[in-house]
């Protein structure tokens, strides 16, 4: 099921500590050359990082800490949580500390920024455009490598669910494992759905259906949710109503193709989730920016 999407606090755990520390090694933060060219040793400096642009903020916790794991002096103060909105020239974080440190950290850092806000700010509009029905609005495993957590605490800030967060977080039968389990697919799907309830009990048991003969098949074995994958909004309409005909359960899903000019009409079949691969594969960052005071 998705999870509450009430704004977690930045957990900076082992992978995110390391993700952080590869990300400043990567721009070889110790060995900006600029920076030690132009820059005494004992200067310090206060700065500023503002948003150019107006969004939902995420990733400003993330921001922090990578300035702190270039050099533990730099004082950080957020003026901006993730979840919060701002306008263009709003500030979000104030710094102060060892110049050439927060010089070398200043672009990893907002990289982080402007990327999960990006992803923050185009959930919230995927969240508003859907309003009033009662509808999740979820991402997909469609992430950057090593930046999952943050990112899918992004669609959190956002006001968005999360979809499974990797694959040992629940079962999710698409249409290649039913391919690969081979044979007529209505059967391939009670296959499928037996197993997975027999050997995982425990965890949500979600499959793919491409027609309504599988949808027909899933519903008669009640996982925890159908996945209905580039349905029409007139098809997912039906759907909904077959699925009502024994109940409130499973959860219906829909996915692929869906936009912001899709996405409201999709929300009124009476769908209960929507997963959109956009919010976190193709969300344009928000722009920020960092000023020497």
């Amino acid at each position: 099921m998705p999870s509450n999407s009430s704004v977690r606090h930045f957990s900076k755990s082992k992978c995110q500590t390391l993700l952080i520390r590869l990300a400043l090694e990567e721009d070889r933060a110790r060995h900006d050359l600029t920076s030690r060219a132009l820059l005494q040793p004992g200067q310090r400096l206060r700065a500023v990082i503002r948003a150019k642009q107006p969004g939902i903020i995420a990733g400003a916790q993330a921001c922090r800490e990578t300035f702190r794991a270039a050099d533990t002096r730099i004082r950080c103060a957020i003026a901006r949580h993730d979840g919060q909105p701002v306008r263009a020239g709003d500030t979000i974080l104030t710094l102060h500390g060892p110049a050439r440190a927060v010089m070398a950290a200043e672009r990893t850092a907002l990289n982080f920024l402007g990327h999960l806000s990006g992803i923050a700010t185009l959930t919230s509009r995927f969240v508003r455009q859907v309003k009033p029905h009662r509808v999740a609005i979820l991402e997909t495993r469609k992430t950057i490598p090593g930046l999952r957590e943050l990112e899918k605490a992004a669609v959190r800030a956002g006001g968005g669910h999360n979809h499974r967060l990797h694959l040992a977080d629940a079962i999710l039968i698409k249409t290649n494992h039913l391919k690969a389990l081979g044979g007529p697919r209505t059967e391939a799907i009670w296959t499928a759905i037996a197993r997975a309830r027999r050997v995982r009990p425990s965890r949500d048991v979600i499959v793919e259906v491409n027609s309504f003969a599988e949808l027909r098949a899933a519903l008669a074995m009640r996982p925890d949710v159908i996945l209905l994958d580039n349905w029409s909004a007139p098809a997912i309409r039906q759907a909904v109503r077959l699925r009502n005909a024994i109940g409130r359960r499973p959860l219906l899903e829909a996915s692929g193709g869906v936009t912001l000019a899709n996405v409201r009409r999709i929300a009124a079949t009476g769908i209960e989730r929507i997963s959109i691969g956009q919010l976190t594969h193709s969300a344009p960052a928000l722009d920020v920016s960092l000023r020497i005071l």
